[in-house]
């Protein structure tokens, strides 16, 4: 049997992959806790502490823990310790899926952020979405500014995480 294998590069070792190109620094950040919320998202926020509708693309999410909008009842909470919400059906009327193995997180920052987004999506960078669901170099992803307006995450399917980086190692950024 073939080994299909062969066609594909290797994945890089995300611990320590780091890019610096055009005045933009990519890696993975490693150990973020991430739920998938869906059904009511105020029950949701009563049981989580957490409140706000969440941050969409193009604008900045800022903490130890914060929500990402998906949709108009579905959010991604992140946070860097875990959060006092069981996954599973909530009888208040929401869902939570554990994402901490399903989704890849890069952050990228640098004063050529603006030009990356440009090459990457039709995403005016000058205006914040309602949500942070966008495509991105071919790849849906969620997308937000944390801390400030140079520096960006971007969480995308695990298994799209090799070609998001291999994209990212061949874009010129002008």
């Amino acid at each position: 049997m073939r080994n299909l294998a062969e066609k594909w590069p290797a994945a890089p070792d995300w611990i320590t992959a780091v890019l610096n190109t055009d005045g933009i620094s990519v890696r993975t950040l490693d150990g973020l806790k991430q739920l998938l919320v869906s059904g009511d998202l105020t029950a949701w926020a009563q049981a989580s502490g957490l409140a706000g509708e969440g941050v969409g693309a193009g604008a900045v999410a800022n903490g130890d823990k914060y929500m990402v909008r998906i949709a108009r009842d579905r959010i991604l909470a992140v946070s860097e310790r875990p959060l006092p919400v069981a996954a599973g059906w909530h009888a208040a009327g929401f869902a939570v899926t554990v994402m901490d193995a399903g989704l890849h997180v890069f952050e990228m920052k640098g004063p050529g952020l603006a030009g990356l987004v440009a090459r990457g999506t039709a995403l005016d960078p000058r205006q914040a979405s309602p949500s942070a669901s966008i495509l991105f170099a071919g790849a849906g992803v969620l997308f937000y500014r944390f801390g400030n307006p140079d520096r960006a995450r971007v969480h995308v399917d695990r298994g799209l995480a090799p070609y998001l980086w291999g994209w990212l190692e061949q874009v010129q950024v002008f």
